[in-house]
């Protein structure tokens, strides 16, 4: 059998959606239904058969495995960060999932993901965690400093009311108002 990630035109370190997407692909292309009365239907035949057999092959090796074909070198962290580049948090927070090595990088790039992804709270929690595990980056410094400044100018805008001011001397003072203005032939408020 020739090399399984050949066969489909992938890349030894392709994802299992990328896997999937050319199987997809090439399955639709060389399916024998179409090349039904074609001369090279035989040949079309094979080649879904190698297809098949070739991705069946890598599905297979997944599940044996037991674990991610990631294995935190730093250059799976680069592919996870061009991820992360490109907008494609879904499928970086995906890769980072299913990794078993989780180092301050990787709670950094969960915490980015996460944070991109609408999950504030979870992102903040990986992110002071790659801070706490590496408080020398200053990557993971910068990020941790913002969510800690983000934090605080947003607890420290409260609305300061006037002290002695509440509903009751509000709705007074306006039905007084109303009274006086009613008395000169106008109206502030309509409803009283």
């Amino acid at each position: 059998m020739r090399n399984p990630y050949e066969v489909l035109g992938v890349n030894k370190n392709a994802s299992k959606e990328e896997v999937k997407r050319a199987y997809r692909e090439l399955a639709k292309k060389y399916h024998p239904d179409k090349h039904m009365n074609n001369p090279l239907s035989e040949l079309a035949q094979e080649k879904f058969k190698e297809i098949n057999e070739a991705y069946d092959y890598i599905m297979k090796e997944y599940e044996n495995s037991g674990e991610s074909q990631y294995n935190n070198s730093g250059n799976d962290f680069h592919n996870i960060r061009q991820y992360i580049n490109r907008g494609d948090f879904s499928t970086a927070r995906n890769i980072l999932s299913n990794m078993n090595n989780r180092s301050g990088e990787w709670y950094y790039l969960m915490g980015l993901t996460s944070m991109r992804l609408g999950l504030y709270d979870e992102g903040t929690d990986f992110i002071k965690r790659a801070h706490f595990m590496d408080p020398n980056n200053m990557e993971y410094k910068m990020a941790h400093d913002n969510i800690i400044n983000r934090q605080r100018a947003y607890s420290s805008k409260t609305y300061q009311y006037n002290q002695g001011t509440d509903m009751c001397n509000i709705c007074t003072t306006l039905y007084c108002a109303d009274c006086c203005c009613e008395c000169c032939g106008g109206d502030l408020i309509g409803c009283c």
